[in-house]
């Protein structure tokens, strides 16, 4: 079992920057795949960013590249740093553990075994 716990939502305005982070408790989650996904209002929850468990791939949502860089230390945290970020980007933001499931895997969210409660980022223009 892994807990997941975000933090470091928040508000901000257009084209400014927040980092968030995932910490994992439980089972040691350095060989799990990492993924965040978001979920806007009245939308379904989408990928955003995943890494495997090496930390040596890394993957994200076209929307997102350039902007946005995922990143695990493996004594039990994953971020996500934000940059650039728009008003589109507001969503509430969800951490996710893989175990087992292939890398090609890593966009859908029932690959994910466990999630975070997730945390609100909201961007205003």
């Amino acid at each position: 079992q892994v807990q997941l716990v975000e933090s470091g939502g928040g508000s901000v305005q257009a084209g400014g920057s927040l980092r968030l982070s995932c910490a994992a408790s439980g089972r040691t989650f350095s060989r799990y795949n990492m993924g965040w996904f978001r979920q806007g209002p009245g939308k379904e929850r989408e990928f955003v960013a995943a890494i495997n468990w090496r930390g040596e791939n890394t993957d994200y949502t076209d929307s997102v590249k350039g902007r946005f860089t995922i990143s695990r230390d493996n004594f039990q945290k994953l971020v996500l740093q934000m940059n650039s970020l728009n008003p589109e980007d507001t969503a509430v933001y969800y951490c996710a553990a893989s175990y087992g499931s292939a890398w090609d895997s890593r966009r859908l969210t029932g690959s994910y075994d466990f999630w975070g409660q997730g945390t609100q980022v909201t961007v205003s223009s």
